[in-house]
């Protein structure tokens, strides 16, 4: 793809001309090379040459570009700085071979020229997802609202950790496990026999003594004030446990994550953020998950925003060639989601 953008850049390059005068043909065109017998090669000559393999490509690119540019201008900062962001996470992986890589294993011919098509890519990802958002209804943001929106909850835990290693047999990694799970069951029994106004003070004592997080041991047990998303996936079932208690309440059978057993007890409750206050959140959501189900989008979002912008071909070849390559785009994603769709049920 970069190859036919710098084709057309160096057409238009030469049109421009670079402060000398430039020789024309008999016809008036402008010429791109001259040869000593008088023949020359006009741009336009140039152009009808390269515009079935390579104009299309580019011209879609330096429309969306100029496009893009102007409808996100107050976010060309942060496009930058996500960009910088991915080449730095690059750099760390590559280092100093990180050009050689990108020339070795894409089309592009320099880290610029990458860099540039980052930058492209992000912009029309900003128009997507905004295409993404329009379709969302509001019952459907109310709706995830009032079943997905939580308040934060404070929780503590008691970690025990099976001390199995890699040169253990399989018959002595069953009891390393098994005696895990009868210390955490130990515990919750020493819980149960403390009364429910001392259950914090026990909770604590007994996540000093013998839990295995040496994060909060000391403080607790406590992993403080959390939401769905706060923790690591790793946390995932403990979360969930932890939402069906109540303030007050550990929980009486053990929790099993990759990391151990736990015992988890919730001490506080805040309450959910007003809708307002989340709406956009949701949106980005919903919209990314719009998305996943309706790949299309990706080729209507920015038909819209060329369309916004009164994007016309003039050319007629180029304009039924970008016919042809949206109905292509499109016929191609909306079968993809029928594909997904018929998956999924």
């Amino acid at each position: 793809m970069k190859k036919k953008i710098i084709v057309l850049a160096l057409i238009v390059l030469l049109m421009s001309g670079c402060g000398s005068k430039i020789p024309t043909l008999s016809n008036g065109d402008e010429a791109v090379v001259t040869l000593k017998n008088g023949s020359m090669i006009s741009v336009n000559e140039l152009y009808e040459a390269v515009k079935d393999d390579y104009a299309l490509t580019a011209m879609i690119d330096l429309v969306d570009l100029k496009i893009l540019e102007d409808k996100y201008k107050d976010k060309l900062d942060e496009v930058n700085s996500n960009v910088d962001a991915q080449i730095t996470q690059l750099q760390a992986i590559y280092g100093d071979t990180l050009e050689d890589t990108i020339k070795q294993q894409t089309s592009y011919k320099s880290l610029e020229e990458y860099k540039q098509a980052l930058y492209l890519v992000q912009l029309k990802e900003l128009a997507i997802l905004d295409y993404c958002k329009a379709q969302i209804k509001d019952k459907e943001i109310e709706k995830y609202y009032d079943e997905n929106i939580v308040g934060d909850i404070k929780v503590s835990h008691i970690l025990i950790t099976p001390a199995v290693t890699d040169a253990m047999t399989d018959e002595e990694k069953k009891e390393a496990e098994a005696e895990a799970k009868e210390k955490a069951e130990t515990i919750i029994s020493e819980l149960k026999k403390t009364d429910s106004d001392k259950v914090e003070e026990k909770f604590a004592e007994l996540a000093a003594e013998h839990s295995m997080d040496e994060a909060t041991k000391d403080n607790g047990g406590s992993l403080g004030f959390i939401n769905k998303d706060t923790l690591s996936s790793s946390y995932d079932e403990l979360v969930t446990a932890a939402y069906k208690l109540k303030d007050g309440k550990y929980s009486t059978k053990i929790i099993t994550t990759e990391l151990g057993y736990h015992i988890i007890l919730r001490t506080e409750s805040k309450e959910k953020a007003a809708l307002e206050d989340v709406k956009e959140e949701i949106l980005d959501t919903l919209a990314s998950e719009y998305l996943t189900k309706n790949q299309v989008a990706s080729v209507r979002g920015l038909q819209e925003v060329r369309d916004e912008y009164d994007f016309e071909i003039v050319d007629t070849e180029l304009k039924a060639q970008y016919a042809e390559y949206i109905q292509s785009s499109l016929d191609y994603y909306t079968k993809l989601d029928n594909q997904t769709a018929t998956t999924t049920k």
